[in-house]
This record gives structure tokens, C-alpha cells and sequence, in this order.
């Protein structure tokens, strides 16, 4: 059917035939009509002599359809195409294929890759938990988004709520996490940039924050003898001591199972994936720690799940995180004055205090890694020797405190020098 240009009205009368039928628009603009009633807008051109023909979408004026003046801007932006050289179905599929592309590559498909990779590489349990939850609160708002397109601007209105509600160490590290999704994704060809680099400095810093610690021998012993009389779980107590005995992470405990415990040996061999520097962790266990577990194996040593600290709603959770920090306000002591990993910085201190242990040692004690990465390359030993004496001593002066002993000042050494 030939004739000027088309009209909504004349297409909406145009009735179907047996076969297809054509009606132009001029200038390459045709709507077919086939047989089963379908309305269809095409654009026929001609490309390096062949003829060619551009799907442009079904007539309609709903959502789904392409009304006519649409159908004719779409022609008139196809013909531009043409004459600079560009073939308008070739464009076409290129445009599909990035689109198709771009929703394969969400920022929620990369940070669910990134995650995945990071549980395969042994990343800690509760590291894997914490990263997964600030990923959640990235892809409420930007998980729907090709990573590619994702600019700064966008991140930070993801920011800046967390800002307003004074959570300043949360919006930092989700900077800081959003920025590891990016260079994921700059390191498999989906991205160009990291546009967290740009908002450095746009949300305000969050003030450290010092774990309370008691320091002061006399008042540590105080400590000690509150915790030798606690009334509640015999395991909570048991946790308790440990964590003063040993120095270790409040999570490396919690977490621990008897697998990891030789008694005979006085050892404790903490696996990489449960510590936080990724690294396997001895620690030399003193003739009282050995005591403390040998005393709690025939309460939990027979679990289905081998946790030393079982939780009391299930033997396959180990005990939360606030558990010891509970036990310690019931004793006493608010978290101004201590927490369960205030013991690590009260073994820091004395130990240093006490100018009898090198520097190295007790970093060591403490799963601590070499700042200087020199130093570190060359640093091969984990001065266990001497961390045998060390954690004994300590236990034996733990007891001179909780027993109230005179508490005499130590005196440096050589030692203390590192």
C-alpha cells in the first residue's frame, strides 16, 4: 500500500490480509501488517549497496508500543546513522549486547563473586559475616546498577545516612568495602575506575576509639578475683580466665573447638581461616590454662560440634560475642572500665612493663604482624621458645595478683629495649 504519510487514524483502520502487508511513512519508514494482526514499524535502507532493514518495534501507544512520531524519530535517528557511515542494525545489536552485558554485571553479581572468592581463599567466619552484611547495605541501593555506570555521587548517598546517624566507623569501612567490589571488578575487565577514590574525606572521620583496659597491677588483680568468683556458667568463667591467661582475640576463643587443643603439648594451634591476619596462630598454653581445660572437657568435650564454648540455645553456635562482656558488667566492671578484649591490652602493657620479654615475643603472643615489610621477609621465627617462658611467667604472675600479693615494680632489662 502506497500513499503520503501515515496517520494514527488510518493505521488504526488498517485491517489484516492473508499476506503481510506494508504501509510506508516515507523515507524508509514501513509498517507491516501481518496476517495475524500484528502492527509492526520497520526502517528500510540501504548499507554499502545491500538493502537492509532495521527492526523498530511494535505500533502502539501503551508502555510496550512505539507510537508514530516515535517510530518516525527513531527512523530519522537510524538515517543519521547511515550517513556517517554506521550500520543501525549492527549498532543495534552492539547496544543489546552491552545492555545484556552491563545487567550480568551488576555491582550485586561482582559482590557476590568478590564475596565467594573471599570465603575459597579461608577468609575468618565473622569476617565473611561482617563483609556480607556491608555488602548488603550496598546493594539495597546500588545492586541493581551495572558497576560500570556507578559514580561517586551514587555512593555517597549510599554514605551518607550512615553520616547522619553518627555511624562513622560503618560508613567508612562500607567506603572501604564498596572500593574492594570496584578494584574486583577492574581486575576482571568490568570496570575502568574506582570511584570510591573520589570521596575521600567526604564523610566525616570517626574518632578512635581506645578498648578500656585496666592496666594497673593492683586493679587487674581486683579483676582476677571478681572473675574467680563468678557465679554464673561455669563456661563463661572458664572463658573468662583464658582470656586473661592467654591474650588471645575474644572471636579466636569463642570459635575454638578441642581439635585445636594439645593438652599433652600445652599448645593451642588456632587454623588461618578463624584469625584475622589469615595467618595459622600457636599459642603456648601455661600449666594453669592446660588446668582450666582439663577441668571443662567433661562438660563440653563431647559435643556433636567440638566447641569449647557451646552456646546454651545450640551446641553447634559457639557462645556470642557479648557473653563475656555481660559476664563482666554482672562482676562489676562497666564497659568504661573493661572488656573481653581489654585483657589483650592489659598483656600488652605489663608485659612490656615488665622488661623481662623482647618486644618481638610479645607481639608475637598477640598474632601481631611486622609493620616493616623488610623486616618482615626476614623475620621467619615466632620466638615460640621464648613465648613458652613468657606465658608461663605471666600466668604465675596473674596468680600473685588475684591472690593479692605485694606487687613490686618491675625493673628494665636489656630486654626491654626489643
Amino acid at each position: 500500500m502506497a500513499g503520503g504519510k501515515l496517520t494514527d487514524k488510518a493505521i488504526k483502520n488498517a485491517k489484516p490480509g492473508e499476506r503481510l502487508a506494508i504501509l510506508s511513512d516515507g523515507s524508509g519508514l514501513q509498517l507491516w501488517l501481518t496476517p495475524t494482526g500484528g502492527k509492526l514499524w520497520n526502517y528500510a535502507y540501504r548499507f554499502n549497496g545491500k538493502r537492509k532493514r532495521l527492526a523498530i518495534g511494535p505500533y502502539g501507544k501503551d508502555p510496550a508500543g512505539v507510537p508514530l512520531e516515535a517510530a518516525r524519530k527513531r527512523r530519522d535517528e537510524a538515517a543519521g546513522l547511515v550517513r556517517d557511515g554506521v550500520d543501525p542494525a549492527t549498532r543495534k545489536r552492539q547496544v543489546k549486547a552491552a545492555r545484556a552485558e552491563a545487567h550480568a554485571n551488576t555491582f550485586a553479581v561482582v559482590a557476590d563473586e568478590l564475596l565467594d572468592k573471599k570465603k575459597r581463599e579461608g577468609v575468618a567466619d565473622a569476617t565473611a559475616g561482617k563483609l556480607e552484611w556491608l555488602l548488603g547495605l550496598a546493594k539495597a541501593d546500588l545492586g541493581a546498577l551495572p558497576i560500570s555506570d556507578i559514580s561517586a555521587v551514587e555512593i555517597l548517598r549510599v554514605l551518607r545516612p550512615l553520616e547522619s546517624a553518627d555511624k562513622l566507623e560503618t560508613a567508612k569501612r562500607l567506603r572501604a568495602v564498596i572500593g574492594s567490589v570496584f578494584r574486583y571488578a577492574i581486575a576482571t575487565a568490568r570496570a575502568e575506575n574506582d570511584p570510591t577514590q573520589a570521596l575521600r574525606g567526604a564523610i566525616a572521620s570517626p574518632k578512635p576509639q581506645h578498648r578500656p583496659a585496666i592496666t594497673n597491677p593492683e586493679e587487674f588483680g581486683g579483676l582476677l578475683r571478681a572473675i574467680e568468683g563468678f557465679m554464673g556458667q561455669r563456661t563463661t568463667k572458664a572463658a573468662l580466665q583464658l582470656m586473661a591467661l592467654l591474650a588471645c582475640r575474644p572471636g579466636e576463643l569463642r570459635h575454638a573447638s578441642w581439635t585445636e587443643f594439645d593438652l599433652d603439648h600445652c599448645a593451642w594451634e588456632i587454623p588461618a581461616k578463624r584469625m584475622k591476619m589469615r595467618r595459622p596462630h600457636r599459642i603456648p598454653l601455661p600449666a594453669q590454662a592446660v588446668a582450666i581445660l582439663k577441668g571443662l572437657h567433661p562438660i563440653t568435650g563431647h559435643g556433636a560440634a567440638g566447641l569449647v564454648f557451646p552456646g546454651l540455645r545450640s551446641v553447634k553456635r559457639p557462645i556470642s560475642e557479648n557473653t563475656m562482656n555481660g559476664a563482666l558488667r554482672r562482676i562489676g566492671f562497666s564497659q568504661e572500665e573493661a572488656t573481653a578484649h581489654g585483657f589483650r591490652s592489659t598483656f600488652s602493657t605489663l608485659a612490656n612493663a615488665s622488661g623481662k620479654w623482647s618486644v618481638d615475643a610479645i607481639e608475637a603472643a598477640l598474632a601481631h604482624i611486622e609493620p616493616n615489610a623488610v623486616r618482615r621477609a626476614y623475620q621467619r621465627s615466632d620466638f615460640w621458645d621464648e613465648r613458652v617462658k613468657m606465658m608461663q611467667w605471666w600466668a604465675e604472675y596473674l596468680d600473685t595478683l588475684r591472690q593479692g600479693g605485694r606487687v613490686l615494680p618491675f625493673k628494665k632489662s636489656a630486654n626491654s629495649a626489643g
